[in-house]
């Protein structure tokens, strides 16, 4: 399978033919997401969700604009910081900009970014399955789910326990809160039951 580069590159040259723009546009991809920084929001994520999302393409409405939502969704991404997702659906909203997206795709792209803050149930399918993805890893095996939130903890190391896990258990809670973790039908099924198992296991750990 293709990996998430050689995606950006092939799809973008549909929108503009100058080549150099999109090297460019990928270099800053990359430099943010290869950050030493980044133990788990980084580009063995996006091709992650892509490799999910690509596999219910079917589902997908625009599956372009779901392809670059992809891409810039975690572009920002400073743990000290509450306006990853706004800072990045700007970032992201200037390059679509600059390859020609008219302004209703990139808007619909700010909206996906942005439902990532709260993952919340969108009127928008496309979104729904964004959101779902990115909430996947909650659902994997143990092992997978193990490594993922000592990762998460490894991002935020500039936080003592005394701050980070009290922060951690909040967001267990609240997705152990929502009636349902995952909106669509395809992602409920295939993650919801190993979701919770996994979030209460982790919340007693804390």
């Amino acid at each position: 399978m293709n990996n998430i580069k050689e995606v950006f590159l092939s799809m973008t040259s549909s929108y503009s033919d100058d080549e150099s723009l999109m090297h460019e546009l990928w270099s800053e991809i990359e430099l943010a997401y290869k950050n030493s920084n980044r133990y788990y929001h980084n580009l063995g994520h996006l091709d992650n969700l892509f490799s999910l999302l690509n596999g219910v393409k079917e589902l997908i409405e625009d599956f372009d604009l779901m392809v670059f939502s992809i891409i810039y969704h975690d572009v920002i991404y400073d743990p000290s910081s509450d306006k990853n997702e706004e800072q990045s659906a700007e970032f992201a909203a200037e390059r679509l900009r600059r390859i020609g997206l008219v302004d209703e795709r990139i808007y619909k792209c700010k909206k996906q970014i942005l439902a990532t803050k709260g993952h919340l149930t969108s009127s928008d399918s496309d979104t729904n399955l964004f959101t779902d993805a990115d909430l996947s890893i909650l659902g994997s095996d143990w092992d997978s789910y193990s490594a993922y939130y000592q990762n998460i903890r490894s991002e935020y190391s500039i936080f003592s326990d005394g701050i980070y896990y009290p922060g951690r258990k909040k967001v267990l809670k609240h997705f152990l809160q929502m009636a349902k973790i995952y909106k669509t039908d395809y992602f409920h099924h295939r993650f919801e039951e190993q979701a919770r198992i996994n979030l209460v296991r982790e919340l007693k750990s804390l």
